[in-house]
């Protein structure tokens, strides 16, 4: 399904979200900035698709990242956006089972992605493992709209227009049904930052962001105890 829209899926992003996508991403790589990152630190972006978000990690933040993703056509997308500047890796894998090794990483970040990862918890329980103690898991996701008349309009957009103009732009009917339905079997805000708890996290915390129509999630792995002194 994924494979069928990366030719379009740039273009539809910014089109059907009238480019709030691009805020949402920046508030995201503002929330890693404020962690400090030094030049020696790395951010594994999963569910990365065409690597819009891995792109401006490396390039605001200027440390190394890498986008993962399991559907071949869309990191072909991302490739072809890549810089000689860019201090971007590509990998192509299975979010469940990350090929890499324990604490690699200072950053994990998923946006728009951990939804459509069958069994989350296996996922989250990965992206744990391969951060730093210390380190922090950042996931934005679509969530549930927090005032009664912009959750009307979302639905209302969300449900019927958007699907609609996706199929007719992208000349498939599947992606952009899958969509909105699973966006409404996702979980909501708290239930989501409890799962991230439940994968290992702490001081997790979320910011609704454009009032809820999606959310960003953040936790952290807990730091190294101290070494007992002899």
């Amino acid at each position: 399904m994924f494979a069928s829209i990366a030719p379009r899926y740039d273009f539809l992003n910014h089109l059907l979200s009238l480019s709030i996508d691009t805020y949402w991403r920046r508030r995201v790589v503002g929330l890693l900035a404020g962690r400090n990152p030094l030049p020696t630190d790395r951010c594994l972006d999963l569910c990365t698709g065409t690597g819009d978000l891995a792109l401006d990690v490396a390039r605001r933040l200027r440390i190394e990242t890498t986008g993962l993703d399991f559907c071949h056509p869309m990191l072909v997308r991302l490739v072809a956006k890549i810089r000689d500047t860019d201090a971007v890796r590509v990998a192509e894998s299975d979010a469940r089972q990350l090929p890499f090794p324990e604490a690699r990483f200072r950053f994990v970040t998923v946006a728009f992605g951990l939804r459509n990862i069958e069994h989350r918890a296996t996922a989250l329980s990965e992206m744990v493992r391969v951060l730093e103690p210390g380190g922090s898991l950042v996931v934005l996701e679509f969530s549930r709209p927090t005032v009664p008349i912009v959750r009307g309009l979302f639905n209302a957009y969300f449900h019927r227009v958007l699907p609609v103009v996706g199929s007719w732009i992208s000349g498939t009917d599947r992606a952009y049904a899958y969509l909105p339905e699973s966006v409404s079997r996702f979980p909501g805000q708290d239930a989501l930052a409890r799962e991230i708890e439940s994968a290992g996290c702490v001081e997790v915390d979320y910011r609704n962001l454009t009032c809820g129509i999606a959310a960003m999630h953040w936790g952290m792995k807990p730091p190294r105890p101290p070494s007992p002194r002899h």
